[in-house]
């Protein structure tokens, strides 16, 4: 049985376990990464036992706007719906806000729409970003 939390007491060693499976550079800048994740509005985190399995968590102007930076689910946990009940926690601390946000890896473009996002119109993404994985 998973058990789904909002703490904020998250071991680093964890949390780069997570990010290093999943392949994703903000590992590479493991306190950084950790403060990020400590100071999101809202950080919630999925675990079997002692085990962290799962984590996303969401930063906004706390009236309009959410934004959904990280969404991260261990390899080995994958289609087990641990991504959509995180995605579901969140986006129902803000479900009377006007825009939810979020950039998508191609290959999860078909999750995201599965539990309700869509393209944003015409729109373009444009960023400055120091990582390499995207």
């Amino acid at each position: 049985m998973l058990d789904y939390r909002s703490t904020r007491d998250i071991p680093l060693s964890d949390v780069l376990l997570i990010y290093r499976a999943n392949g994703w550079s903000a590992a590479e800048k493991p306190e950084l990464l950790h403060k990020a994740l400590l100071n999101s509005e809202t950080l919630i985190s999925a675990w079997d036992g002692k085990k962290l399995v799962g984590l996303g968590n969401a930063i906004s102007d706390g009236h309009l706007v959410v934004y959904y930076p990280h969404l991260l689910v261990l390899p080995a946990y994958h289609g087990r719906g641990i991504g959509r009940e995180i995605m579901r926690r969140l986006r129902q601390r803000y479900e009377r806000f006007h825009q939810h946000m979020l950039v998508a890896e191609a290959t999860a473009v078909n999750f995201y729409e599965r539990i309700g996002f869509v393209r944003a119109g015409r729109t373009v993404p444009m960023w400055i970003y120091a990582g390499g994985d995207h």
